[in-house]
């Protein structure tokens, strides 16, 4: 059976394009507040919560390196 794949939307945040979505991502807190926003919207409010306490260094350079590669903000939990 073949896989399904979700249509990429382009770029993490809010629909935006890749290149504009890494470069909110490289702005240390445009990518807090974005990466936050972004949780929240898909329901996952103990993620957005982690985002909050660990953001500013852990994730922001995990959030960096998977935009670059994937195209997507990091996602530590998908809860």
């Amino acid at each position: 059976m073949a896989k399904k794949f979700k249509k990429s939307r382009g770029g993490d945040y809010f629909g935006l394009g890749r290149l504009l979505s890494l470069i909110l991502t490289i702005i240390p807190v445009t990518n807090l507040v974005c990466g936050v926003i972004t949780r929240i919207s898909e329901g996952k409010i103990v993620a957005a919560i982690l985002r909050i306490v660990l953001g500013w260094n852990i994730i922001w350079i995990g959030d960096i390196i998977s935009m670059i590669f994937h195209g997507r903000i990091w996602r530590i939990l998908n809860i």
